[in-house]
């Protein structure tokens, strides 16, 4: 009678082969909540990964630094965000969109080739009135723009403010339906402005 190998036993009262019982943790006896690799162990695929199970993709190093930067420490994305809004608002401020000189960036390439408004134009001249406090011409060169502002300034606030200081600012809820009809009015406005007819024309940008 040939030997089995050491993966079985044989029991001649039985008559059959025996099977060893296989150590905890392995694919057999591992329970659905239970982790597929220990965390002090990460490999891809896990050891007891089953073929035919999906394994999620390890997070790549970009991912990870991504990651890291946004959720600790906790005072880092609040500052970056920060950050960048005050160099927009340097770059406005170091280059008067009013005066009619070449912008360093150059011009919308859309109004270049069409000779029509983009739905962005006038944005940057709206937030150049709006920082000198000037409602009404910050409104003629984007209005639809300019009404979001307070919105997004309290979103902001109530966000930083949780996560720096672990204060809870009651935050504004807006319905799926209000973001819908902001978006269509912008639509519009983007449309309307550029008939040339009045009272339409006035929210043309030159």
């Amino acid at each position: 009678m040939h030997q089995h190998d050491t993966d079985c036993t044989h029991d001649p009262a039985a008559g059959t082969p025996t099977i060893p019982a296989q150590p905890a943790g392995s694919v057999a006896e591992r329970t659905p909540g239970q982790p597929e690799y220990p965390p002090d162990q990460p490999q891809y695929p896990p050891p007891t990964w089953v073929p035919g199970q999906y394994v999620p993709r390890p997070p790549s190093r970009l991912e990870r630094i991504a990651t890291a930067v946004w959720t600790k420490p906790a005072w880092l994305a609040p500052l970056a965000i920060l950050g960048c809004v005050a160099a927009a608002f340097t770059y406005v401020l170091a280059n008067d969109p009013t005066d009619q000189a070449r912008d360093p960036l150059g011009p919308c390439a859309f109004k270049l080739v069409t000779g029509l408004d983009c739905p962005g134009c006038g944005g940057t001249r709206m937030v150049w009135y709006l920082l000198h406090g000037n409602l009404g011409e910050a409104a003629r060169h984007h209005v639809v723009a300019l009404i979001a502002v307070p919105f997004v300034v309290y979103a902001y606030v109530a966000w930083a403010a949780k996560r720096l200081f672990n204060v809870k600012i009651p935050p504004r809820r807006i319905s799926g339906v209000v973001i819908g009809g902001y978006f269509g009015a912008w639509l519009a406005f983007s449309v309307l402005r550029n008939l040339p007819w009045e009272p339409f024309s006035y929210l043309f940008v030159s």
